[in-house]
């Protein structure tokens, strides 16, 4: 599912800032012009969709 959100938010203009702690990275949305959290180990779709309602998109999964 992790690919699945990177894909969606590289396609919606997002992009990796930075590495957070542990397996979480820092991204940057123009769309919501903040910046959020993305589990590297997201298996929830609960987890990914809320990583897309920071990001400004619509949930997808």
């Amino acid at each position: 599912m992790n690919l699945k959100l990177k894909k969606k938010l590289r396609e919606a203009g997002c992009w990796f800032h930075r590495q957070g702690r542990g397996d979480h990275e820092i991204w940057y949305s123009p769309i919501s012009e903040r910046y959020f959290t993305v589990d590297n180990g997201c298996k929830s779709r609960h987890t990914a969709n809320e990583a897309l309602k920071q990001a400004g998109l619509k949930k997808a999964f």
